[in-house]
Protein backbone atom coordinates (compact mmCIF):
# COMPACT_ATOMS: atom_id res chain seq x y z
CA UNK A 1 0.00 0.00 0.00
CA UNK A 2 0.92 3.70 -0.30
CA UNK A 3 1.95 3.85 3.20
CA UNK A 4 5.24 1.17 3.04
CA UNK A 5 8.37 1.70 1.89
CA UNK A 6 9.21 -1.56 -0.59
CA UNK A 7 13.11 -0.40 -0.78
CA UNK A 8 12.95 -0.78 2.63
CA UNK A 9 10.03 -2.90 4.03
CA UNK A 10 9.61 -0.64 6.71
CA UNK A 11 6.65 2.42 7.22
CA UNK A 12 8.23 5.84 5.52
CA UNK A 13 8.75 8.34 8.29
CA UNK A 14 8.71 12.25 6.46
CA UNK A 15 10.17 14.97 8.63
CA UNK A 16 9.56 18.80 8.17
CA UNK A 17 12.67 20.88 7.01
CA UNK A 18 14.27 22.29 9.95
CA UNK A 19 17.49 23.89 10.52
CA UNK A 20 18.27 21.75 13.48
CA UNK A 21 17.91 24.24 15.99
CA UNK A 22 14.78 24.55 18.55
CA UNK A 23 12.07 22.12 18.89
CA UNK A 24 12.37 18.60 17.23
CA UNK A 25 10.86 18.43 13.50
CA UNK A 26 7.14 17.26 12.38
CA UNK A 27 7.61 13.52 12.06
CA UNK A 28 5.18 10.59 11.42
CA UNK A 29 5.01 6.76 10.56
CA UNK A 30 2.01 5.17 8.80
CA UNK A 31 1.68 2.02 9.66
CA UNK A 32 -1.17 -0.31 7.67
CA UNK A 33 -2.52 -2.43 10.88
CA UNK A 34 -5.49 -4.76 9.88
CA UNK A 35 -8.04 -3.19 7.88
CA UNK A 36 -6.89 0.51 9.67
CA UNK A 37 -4.13 2.87 9.29
CA UNK A 38 -1.94 3.72 12.31
CA UNK A 39 -0.67 7.34 12.05
CA UNK A 40 2.23 8.22 14.72
CA UNK A 41 3.28 11.98 14.92
CA UNK A 42 6.15 12.74 16.98
CA UNK A 43 8.14 16.62 16.92
CA UNK A 44 6.12 20.20 17.35
CA UNK A 45 2.98 20.65 16.56
CA UNK A 46 2.32 24.39 16.36
CA UNK A 47 0.73 26.47 13.59
CA UNK A 48 3.38 25.84 11.45
CA UNK A 49 3.46 22.68 11.42
CA UNK A 50 -0.33 22.18 11.34
CA UNK A 51 -0.91 21.82 7.25
CA UNK A 52 1.51 19.85 7.44
CA UNK A 53 -0.71 17.16 10.10
CA UNK A 54 -3.34 17.78 7.64
CA UNK A 55 -1.88 16.70 4.73
CA UNK A 56 -0.38 13.81 6.20
CA UNK A 57 -4.15 12.78 7.55
CA UNK A 58 -6.06 13.30 4.31
CA UNK A 59 -3.34 10.98 2.68
CA UNK A 60 -4.45 8.45 5.12
CA UNK A 61 -8.49 9.09 4.08
CA UNK A 62 -7.49 9.32 0.41
CA UNK A 63 -6.68 5.51 1.28
CA UNK A 64 -10.21 4.21 2.40
CA UNK A 65 -8.99 2.62 5.61
CA UNK A 66 -12.08 1.29 7.60
CA UNK A 67 -10.65 4.06 10.20
CA UNK A 68 -7.57 6.50 10.54
CA UNK A 69 -5.78 6.15 14.56
CA UNK A 70 -3.74 8.98 15.03
CA UNK A 71 -0.82 8.42 17.99
CA UNK A 72 -0.19 11.22 19.50
CA UNK A 73 2.56 9.86 21.98
CA UNK A 74 5.70 11.85 20.57
CA UNK A 75 4.08 14.94 19.87
CA UNK A 76 4.78 18.01 21.34
CA UNK A 77 1.87 20.74 21.25
CA UNK A 78 3.91 23.75 21.24
CA UNK A 79 0.47 25.85 20.24
CA UNK A 80 -2.81 25.27 21.63
CA UNK A 81 -4.43 26.22 18.87
CA UNK A 82 -2.54 24.05 16.61
CA UNK A 83 -4.72 20.78 17.82
CA UNK A 84 -8.03 22.41 15.62
CA UNK A 85 -6.04 20.29 13.17
CA UNK A 86 -7.35 17.18 14.27
CA UNK A 87 -11.18 18.79 14.60
CA UNK A 88 -10.84 19.97 11.14
CA UNK A 89 -9.70 16.63 10.08
CA UNK A 90 -11.89 14.16 12.01
CA UNK A 91 -14.83 16.39 10.37
CA UNK A 92 -13.36 15.84 7.22
CA UNK A 93 -13.52 12.10 7.72
CA UNK A 94 -17.08 11.84 8.58
CA UNK A 95 -17.90 14.32 5.52
CA UNK A 96 -15.79 11.69 2.94
CA UNK A 97 -14.49 8.97 3.12
CA UNK A 98 -17.26 8.43 5.82
CA UNK A 99 -14.74 6.88 8.77
CA UNK A 100 -13.56 7.35 11.85
CA UNK A 101 -10.49 9.72 12.74
CA UNK A 102 -9.86 7.99 16.59
CA UNK A 103 -6.93 10.30 18.66
CA UNK A 104 -5.03 8.06 21.30
CA UNK A 105 -2.20 8.46 23.76
CA UNK A 106 -1.87 12.11 23.93
CA UNK A 107 0.02 13.71 27.23
CA UNK A 108 -2.58 14.85 29.71
CA UNK A 109 -2.48 18.65 28.35
CA UNK A 110 -3.42 17.62 24.75
CA UNK A 111 -6.14 15.39 26.21
CA UNK A 112 -7.70 18.16 27.87
CA UNK A 113 -7.29 20.34 24.63
CA UNK A 114 -9.03 17.67 22.21
CA UNK A 115 -11.54 16.89 24.69
CA UNK A 116 -12.09 20.77 24.89
CA UNK A 117 -13.48 20.15 21.08
CA UNK A 118 -15.41 17.47 21.49
CA UNK A 119 -12.77 14.91 20.69
CA UNK A 120 -12.93 11.50 22.30
CA UNK A 121 -8.84 10.69 23.02
CA UNK A 122 -8.37 6.21 23.79
CA UNK A 123 -5.81 5.69 26.18
CA UNK A 124 -3.45 3.43 24.10
CA UNK A 125 -3.13 2.84 20.27
CA UNK A 126 -4.08 -0.73 20.96
CA UNK A 127 -7.61 0.14 22.64
CA UNK A 128 -8.45 2.39 19.70
CA UNK A 129 -7.71 -0.03 17.32
CA UNK A 130 -9.39 -2.71 18.87
CA UNK A 131 -12.63 -0.58 19.13
CA UNK A 132 -15.62 -2.29 17.18
CA UNK A 133 -15.32 -0.74 13.54
CA UNK A 134 -18.25 0.98 11.98
CA UNK A 135 -20.25 -1.37 9.27
CA UNK A 136 -18.21 -1.13 6.26
CA UNK A 137 -19.50 1.46 3.21
CA UNK A 138 -20.31 -1.14 0.08
CA UNK A 139 -17.92 0.49 -2.78
CA UNK A 140 -18.17 0.97 -6.31
CA UNK A 141 -14.53 1.76 -8.28
CA UNK A 142 -12.95 1.75 -11.24
CA UNK A 143 -10.30 3.45 -13.64
CA UNK A 144 -11.12 5.24 -16.57
CA UNK A 145 -8.89 6.54 -19.72
CA UNK A 146 -8.51 10.32 -20.23
CA UNK A 147 -10.99 10.53 -22.74
CA UNK A 148 -14.24 12.36 -23.62
CA UNK A 149 -16.55 9.16 -23.48
CA UNK A 150 -15.12 8.59 -19.90
CA UNK A 151 -17.90 10.88 -18.31
CA UNK A 152 -20.63 8.69 -19.86
CA UNK A 153 -19.12 5.72 -18.57
CA UNK A 154 -19.04 7.78 -14.88
CA UNK A 155 -22.72 7.93 -15.80
CA UNK A 156 -23.50 4.22 -16.46
CA UNK A 157 -21.45 3.63 -12.69
CA UNK A 158 -23.63 5.60 -10.76
CA UNK A 159 -26.64 4.06 -12.38
CA UNK A 160 -25.23 0.35 -11.43
CA UNK A 161 -24.21 1.81 -8.09
CA UNK A 162 -27.79 3.30 -7.41
CA UNK A 163 -29.66 0.20 -8.87
CA UNK A 164 -27.43 -2.03 -6.53
CA UNK A 165 -27.97 -0.02 -3.31
CA UNK A 166 -31.94 0.54 -3.93
CA UNK A 167 -31.54 4.14 -4.71
CA UNK A 168 -33.40 4.70 -7.71
CA UNK A 169 -34.32 8.39 -7.05
CA UNK A 170 -30.48 9.47 -7.16
CA UNK A 171 -29.82 7.94 -10.58
CA UNK A 172 -29.62 11.26 -11.89
CA UNK A 173 -28.39 13.04 -9.87
CA UNK A 174 -25.39 11.22 -9.02
CA UNK A 175 -25.26 10.42 -12.38
CA UNK A 176 -24.93 14.14 -13.18
CA UNK A 177 -22.13 14.61 -10.47
CA UNK A 178 -19.98 11.50 -11.67
CA UNK A 179 -20.16 12.61 -15.39
CA UNK A 180 -19.08 16.10 -14.35
CA UNK A 181 -16.75 15.56 -11.90
CA UNK A 182 -14.80 13.26 -14.76
CA UNK A 183 -15.25 15.55 -17.50
CA UNK A 184 -13.84 18.06 -15.34
CA UNK A 185 -11.07 15.62 -14.55
CA UNK A 186 -10.42 14.29 -18.29
CA UNK A 187 -9.92 18.08 -19.32
CA UNK A 188 -7.94 19.40 -16.90
CA UNK A 189 -5.79 16.94 -15.39
CA UNK A 190 -5.59 14.31 -18.59
CA UNK A 191 -4.33 11.64 -16.08
CA UNK A 192 -6.02 8.35 -15.37
CA UNK A 193 -9.10 8.64 -13.21
CA UNK A 194 -10.19 6.83 -9.92
CA UNK A 195 -13.60 7.00 -9.86
CA UNK A 196 -15.49 5.69 -6.79
CA UNK A 197 -18.75 5.29 -5.24
CA UNK A 198 -19.53 4.56 -1.50
CA UNK A 199 -22.56 4.77 0.15
CA UNK A 200 -23.84 5.14 3.70
CA UNK A 201 -26.58 5.07 6.53
CA UNK A 202 -26.87 8.93 5.18
CA UNK A 203 -24.66 9.23 1.98
CA UNK A 204 -24.27 8.64 -1.14
CA UNK A 205 -20.28 9.54 -1.63
CA UNK A 206 -18.77 10.28 -4.92
CA UNK A 207 -15.12 10.47 -5.48
CA UNK A 208 -12.41 10.64 -8.40
CA UNK A 209 -9.06 11.28 -8.27
CA UNK A 210 -6.46 13.05 -11.08
CA UNK A 211 -3.34 13.44 -11.30
CA UNK A 212 -3.34 16.95 -11.27
CA UNK A 213 -3.31 19.12 -8.19
CA UNK A 214 -5.13 22.07 -9.35
CA UNK A 215 -7.99 23.18 -7.16
CA UNK A 216 -11.70 22.86 -8.87
CA UNK A 217 -14.18 25.48 -8.50
CA UNK A 218 -17.57 26.02 -10.01
CA UNK A 219 -16.15 28.60 -12.81
CA UNK A 220 -14.49 25.49 -14.39
CA UNK A 221 -16.35 23.88 -17.61
CA UNK A 222 -15.09 21.38 -19.88
CA UNK A 223 -14.27 21.82 -23.72
CA UNK A 224 -16.91 21.70 -25.95
CA UNK A 225 -16.70 18.54 -27.31
CA UNK A 226 -17.09 16.69 -23.95
CA UNK A 227 -20.00 14.55 -23.24
CA UNK A 228 -21.25 16.91 -20.35
CA UNK A 229 -20.20 20.46 -20.86
CA UNK A 230 -21.47 22.05 -17.63
CA UNK A 231 -19.01 22.13 -15.35
CA UNK A 232 -18.83 22.26 -11.61
CA UNK A 233 -21.65 24.84 -11.66
CA UNK A 234 -24.07 21.70 -11.71
CA UNK A 235 -22.07 20.20 -9.04
CA UNK A 236 -22.04 23.00 -6.79
CA UNK A 237 -26.16 23.29 -7.48
CA UNK A 238 -26.33 19.22 -7.03
CA UNK A 239 -24.59 17.64 -4.69
CA UNK A 240 -25.47 18.15 -0.56
CA UNK A 241 -21.38 18.70 -0.25
CA UNK A 242 -18.76 18.55 -1.87
CA UNK A 243 -15.02 19.61 -2.12
CA UNK A 244 -11.46 18.87 -2.90
CA UNK A 245 -8.40 17.34 -1.11
CA UNK A 246 -4.49 17.57 -2.04
CA UNK A 247 -3.24 13.64 -2.06
CA UNK A 248 -0.05 12.18 -3.34
CA UNK A 249 0.24 12.47 -6.64
CA UNK A 250 -2.69 14.58 -7.14
CA UNK A 251 -6.07 15.27 -5.65
CA UNK A 252 -9.56 13.91 -4.55
CA UNK A 253 -12.51 15.43 -5.58
CA UNK A 254 -16.17 14.28 -3.63
CA UNK A 255 -19.62 14.89 -3.53
CA UNK A 256 -21.98 14.13 -1.03
CA UNK A 257 -25.82 12.72 -1.94
CA UNK A 258 -28.00 12.58 1.04
CA UNK A 259 -29.67 9.12 0.52
CA UNK A 260 -33.27 9.90 2.00
CA UNK A 261 -34.79 13.32 1.03
CA UNK A 262 -34.91 15.65 4.44
CA UNK A 263 -38.15 18.28 3.61
CA UNK A 264 -37.33 21.62 3.04
CA UNK A 265 -34.02 21.14 3.33
CA UNK A 266 -31.35 23.11 0.40
CA UNK A 267 -30.07 19.88 -1.79
CA UNK A 268 -26.55 21.79 -1.91
CA UNK A 269 -24.40 22.42 0.64
CA UNK A 270 -21.81 24.14 -1.23
CA UNK A 271 -18.30 23.18 -1.34
CA UNK A 272 -16.56 22.03 1.69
Amino acid sequence: MDGMDPAQDRPPTGPDPHDGYGPPPLRWVVEQVDTRLLVRLSGELSTASAPRVRAVLVKALADHPDAVVVDLAGLVVRQSAAVTVFKAAARQAARWPGIPLLLCTADPPTTKLLRALRLPVFPTAQQALATAPQPRLTMLADTLLPVPSAAHHARELAAEACTRWRLPHLIGFAGLIASELVANAVEHARTLVDIRFTVGHRYLMISVRDGSTDVPSPSWAPLSDAETGRGMLLVDATAHRWGSLPVEGGKVVWATLRTRPVPDDRPNGGPA
